[in-house]
């Protein structure tokens, strides 16, 4: 099923490929609705389309610009970490928007779950390499500053599961990560639901939506 998804992603880039310019992608969608996993898929696909000294592809997810749970509490905004303002929204924007005309080299983090924190510079993106498919949250969401990069994505695509799979996934991730049922419960109904209503009700229409339940769906 996800291979079915990602190869008409594949397809909506490759028609979509502009000259003379990096060509950036947009995966967005709710927490858990798969769209790490696409991401992940398609950059797989397009990298294996042909064989280069670089990738053609690259994969930035926005999840590396969280702000530190530090910063979080200080703001008394920890319990609602994964809202549109837990992260350097301005910081992203601005990198991606550099992405396009770019000819040299960047680094940009990469966000790890199981240590609950973010990692500088560990994503590279080659200078010649010609995709960067971006995945996250609010890609899409219409309003500042994540608007701004209308018109920066050459291509979009939205991953929107029911809620009660949403709900099942995000249950399941916390139980996951050690949490009890009740406690996994609690975190998705007080926060991680809400945001995925924000990410479903105040994005924009994407190029391609899918709504695919993934069954082989990783929970990170």
């Amino acid at each position: 099923m996800i291979e079915q998804d990602a190869a008409r992603v594949c397809d909506l880039i490759s028609s979509r490929r502009q000259v003379g310019v990096r060509t950036i992608v947009a995966i967005a969608g709710p927490p858990a609705s798969g769209k790490s996993t696409l991401a992940e898929t398609v950059v797989q696909s397009l990298n294996a389309q042909q064989s280069s000294a670089f990738p053609l592809a690259t994969l930035v997810p926005m999840d590396g610009y969280h702000l530190d749970n530090r910063i979080l509490e200080a703001r008394g905004l920890l319990a609602r970490k994964g809202a549109p303002e837990t992260f350097n929204a301005i910081g992203f924007c601005n990198a991606i928007k550099g992405l396009k005309s770019s000819q040299l080299e960047s680094f940009h983090p990469i966000f790890d779950r199981q240590m609950d924190l973010a990692i500088a510079n560990a994503i590279t993106v080659h200078p010649d390499t010609p995709t960067v498919v971006v995945e996250g949250n609010y890609l899409l969401i219409d309003r500042d500053p994540w608007r701004t990069l209308a018109d920066v994505y050459a291509a979009t695509v939205f991953v929107s599961p029911t809620m009660e799979e949403l709900e099942n996934r995000l249950q399941h991730r916390w139980i996951k990560y050690g949490f009890d049922t009740n406690t996994a419960l609690q975190r998705v109904k007080a926060n991680d639901l809400p945001n995925a209503e924000h990410v479903i009700l105040e994005s924009r229409k994407a190029d391609l939506t899918l709504k695919q339940n993934y069954t082989e769906l990783r929970m990170r």
